[in-house]
C-alpha cells in the first residue's frame, strides 16, 4: 500500500546563526553596564564614607574652638588673678611703709625740731617742720641724710617767723623713701 501524506509538511528553516559582533557588543555593553555599576556603589560609599569624616571633623573643630575659647578665658581670668595678687602682695608690702617712715622720721627729730605737716606720695614725702634754731633745722637734714631709709633730702625752704615773742624757724624738706 501506498501512502500519501496530504498534509503539508512545513520545513523547517535553517536558522541563520546571530552575528558575533551582536553578541560581542551585547557583551561589552553588559560588561560595561556592570562596571558602571559597581564605579557608582563604589564612589558614592567613598563620598559617604567623606561625608561622614568632614562631619566627624568639623563636630571635633567645634570642640576644639570651644576648649580654645576655654583656655582663653581661663589664661583671662589666671592674667586678672595675677595682677590681683600683685596688687595684695604689694599693698601688703607697703602697709607697713608709711608707719616705717613716720618712725624714722621721728627718731631723726633732734631736740627743738617738730613736725607740723607730713604728707607721702608714692616714694615722695613732703614735710613742713618748726625748730628754735638754724642750727636745728641744719642738724635735721644731716640725720635725714644718714638716714638708710630716705634718699634725695632736699631743704625746699627755711623762714624765720616770730610767734609769741620768739623766733622761730619754719621750714620744708623733700626726700624719697628707698624700697
Amino acid at each position: 500500500m501506498i501512502k500519501v501524506n496530504l498534509l503539508l509538511l512545513k520545513k523547517k528553516k535553517k536558522e541563520k546563526p546571530v552575528p558575533t559582533f551582536l553578541i560581542s557588543t551585547v557583551f561589552i555593553t553588559l560588561a560595561t553596564v556592570a562596571i558602571l555599576a559597581y564605579l557608582i556603589f563604589f564612589f558614592s560609599r567613598r563620598v559617604s564614607e567623606r561625608e561622614a569624616t568632614v562631619k566627624k571633623n568639623e563636630a571635633k573643630i567645634a570642640e576644639l574652638k570651644q576648649r580654645l575659647k576655654d583656655v582663653e578665658d581661663f589664661e583671662k581670668f589666671n592674667s586678672n588673678f595675677q595682677k590681683q595678687k600683685e596688687i595684695i602682695e604689694t599693698l601688703g608690702k607697703n602697709k607697713t611703709l608709711p608707719v616705717k617712715i613716720l618712725d624714722e622720721t621721728s627718731n631723726l627729730l633732734p631736740i627743738g625740731v617738730w613736725l607740723t605737716s607730713m604728707e607721702i606720695k608714692g616714694d615722695i614725702v613732703n614735710l613742713g617742720c618748726t625748730a628754735f634754731t638754724n642750727t636745728d633745722v641744719v642738724n635735721y637734714v644731716d640725720n635725714l641724710k644718714n638716714s638708710k631709709l630716705f634718699t634725695d633730702i632736699y631743704l625746699q625752704e627755711s623762714i624765720q617767723v616770730q610767734a609769741a615773742g620768739i623766733s622761730l624757724y619754719n621750714f620744708r624738706l623733700t626726700y624719697k623713701v628707698k624700697r
